[in-house]
């Protein structure tokens, strides 16, 4: 619609924003009107249309088989278009129109804001199943024919309410229609079930709805006066209420077709269940990070243990080999204390990059500096647990063997995302500038038990590739090639 209406038209992007926000309630309009919406916007020299925006309902067939979206009319072809834009009324065509054997109700709605006619809905019913409507049927279609004339006069949509139609009630969900006062004059079966799980013993039709919603739900004080006036649809609101075990979400919507508050709708859905999912979503998804912060926790207690056998070892190459097992059982703790902070089993690694960075410099018998450039981006916890371990011992590996003690040097870990959208990979480059490679070192066969390490986790448990090589220059580049998840933003 972005495109249409600024290649189109002369509309501003406040008017812009207006018709997003229509176009975000209209699907409320064509469900209660059995009927397809198409929205057509004057050209910039005024003598076309073009279709920016269409809208089938979901309680009756539709009226066009083919997408309408980007359509061009010449003005003259269909006069109520024209008839709609210069009076700024809505326009009924006594005469159904006929399209592929099929008779079809036609009606032009203006869509104004702040006075001026932007466009026009085009209204078109598909009279070929009519029959005797209901009690539901008749509410709908007067229910459309308040919110049309509220279109029409430019009260409709609300100002600065924003909806998330997929999360808001439809009218298939429930409906309830209420006088000036409050008081329920029609409500659907949905509606009525709704209303007997929160614990309603009667009928709906007749009784003041906020009062009565305040009944159901548990006694909060002064909540309940609020709790009166909102379920009474005095204002446009999305609220929920809890009682008898169910919850229900309640959508107001005034009615004032001429100016004058004559009723209103509220739309209901039944979210008992989606409510109770997400309570137990959320117990799950505690107990995932409290066990995370646990591990954590367990592990610093292991690298503590260690730390103090270290320190009592006699053996220089004993308390070495215990550091080491140190920091490796550090850099597992530092993604577990990651993911005890997070939502899902995802994790920011350039945090935990950054992190074990600074844990093995400090480690340096040299005066080495650290730094990363590019993004690692957002891994599985899968992923990220066994490239910790791999980037602690690539970095502690070149520290220990690239520099002499009080040698001046730079180690820079760097990332680079690529791959395609099915099969994303993850580059990753550890360069130093040290003394580099000893002649004739083979990354492959290398026995020391760091880059065994490397090469069973790189290799055998994420599916990558690894290699050691002579940097451009001088020093050693480790270069390692991963599949990766796809980053979720």
């Amino acid at each position: 619609m972005n495109d249409l209406v600024r290649q189109h038209t002369a509309l501003s992007d406040s008017d812009l924003e207006w018709l997003h926000t229509l176009v975000s309630e209209w699907q409320l309009l064509s469900d209660l009107s059995f009927a397809d919406l198409v929205l057509w916007v004057p050209t910039l020299d005024g003598t076309r249309y073009v279709s920016v925006a269409q809208m089938r309902p979901n309680t009756g067939p539709t009226s066009y088989q083919d997408d309408m979206v980007g359509h061009l009319v010449p003005r003259g072809r269909r006069p109520m278009l024209d008839s709609a834009l210069d009076e700024g009324r809505i326009v009924r065509e006594g005469d159904p129109e006929w399209r592929e054997e099929v008779p079809v109700r036609v009606e032009s709605i203006p869509v104004r804001r702040e006075g001026r006619v932007l466009g026009v809905i085009a209204r078109n019913t598909n009279l070929l199943t009519v029959r005797t409507p209901s009690r539901l049927e008749l509410t709908y279609l007067q229910s459309a024919s308040d919110l049309a004339q509220m279109i029409a006069a430019g009260s409709f949509p609300f100002p600065g309410q924003q909806v998330d139609m997929d999360a808001s009630p439809r009218a298939g969900d429930g409906l309830i229609r209420l006088d000036a006062d409050g008081v329920v004059q029609y409500a659907s079966p949905n509606a009525l079930s709704a209303y007997h799980r929160l614990g309603l013993a009667a009928d709906l039709v007749g009784h003041h709805l906020g009062r009565a919603t305040a009944e159901l739900a548990p006694a909060r004080g002064p909540v309940d006066e609020a709790l009166v006036k909102l379920a009474s649809g005095w204002a446009p609101r999305e609220f929920e209420v809890e009682g008898n075990d169910g919850v229900i979400q309640l959508r107001a919507i005034p009615l004032k077709p001429k100016g004058t508050h004559i009723g209103s709708l509220v739309l209901l859905r039944d979210v008992t269940e989606l409510r109770r999912r997400e309570r137990e979503l959320m117990t799950k998804d505690a107990t995932i990070r409290e066990i995370h912060h646990r591990v954590k926790n367990n592990l610093q207690t292991v690298a503590a243990l260690l730390r103090l056998q270290a320190r009592r070892m006699d053996s220089p190459q004993g308390r070495e080999a215990l550091n080491e097992a140190v920091r490796r059982v550090g850099s597992i703790a530092i993604v577990h204390e990651t993911l005890s902070q997070t939502l899902d089993e995802r994790v920011e690694f350039d945090e935990i990059a950054d992190r074990v960075l600074a844990m093995v410099a400090e480690i340096s018998p040299g005066k080495v500096t650290g730094r990363r450039t590019g993004r690692f981006g957002i891994l599985d916890a899968e992923v990220a647990t066994p490239l910790s371990m791999v980037l602690t011992e690539v970095l502690q590996n070149a520290l220990e063997h690239a520099f002499a003690p009080g040698e001046l040097g730079t180690v820079e870990v760097g990332a680079v995302r690529g791959g395609s959208p099915a099969e994303p990979r993850l580059r990753v480059t550890v360069q130093d500038d040290g003394r580099g490679l000893p002649e004739g070192f083979d990354p492959q066969r290398a026995g020391n038990l760091g880059l065994q390490i490397v090469r069973t986790l790189v290799e055998g448990e994420m599916g990558g590739t690894f290699d050691m090589l002579p940097a451009p220059g001088r020093g050693t580049q480790v270069v390692l090639d991963l599949p990766v998840g796809a980053e979720k933003h």
